[in-house]
């Protein structure tokens, strides 16, 4: 079973950047072999994709709330993902939280199937 881990959450007041990593645990795990996503829930609030990689062609979603000011990325050679959040606004605050799909070329949480503990965003205004 992969096993991971999203961090880097915290307090950030609006307009400041975070960067959020995913890291794996698991011996041998690549996160290049899978889609990837970064998601997020508000209180209260469904869980929603914020910005994917599709594993059929390595494409990336952005949901239009973030697009142009969040970003994911890879670096294979620390086995992690990245979300680069910029311009930060009181309506991202949420728990985010990495996953991982086998083959998904939506970003829609059903089909992903190995999921991090969340890590906490609060951006205060």
């Amino acid at each position: 079973e992969v096993q991971l881990q999203a961090y880097g959450g915290g307090l950030v007041q609006a307009g400041g950047s975070l960067r959020l990593s995913c890291a794996a645990s698991t011996p041998r795990f690549r996160f290049d072999d899978y889609a990837i996503g970064w998601f997020r829930q508000a209180p209260g609030e469904g869980r929603e994709g914020v910005s994917c990689t599709s594993s059929s062609d390595g494409s990336t979603y952005s949901a239009d709330s973030v697009k142009g000011r969040f970003t994911i990325s890879r670096d294979n050679a620390k086995n992690t993902v990245y979300l680069q959040m910029n311009n930060l606004k009181p309506e991202d605050t949420a728990v985010y939280y990495c996953a991982i799909a086998a083959y998904s070329d939506n970003c829609v949480p059903y089909e992903y199937a190995y999921w991090g503990q969340g890590t906490l965003v609060t951006v205060s205004s």
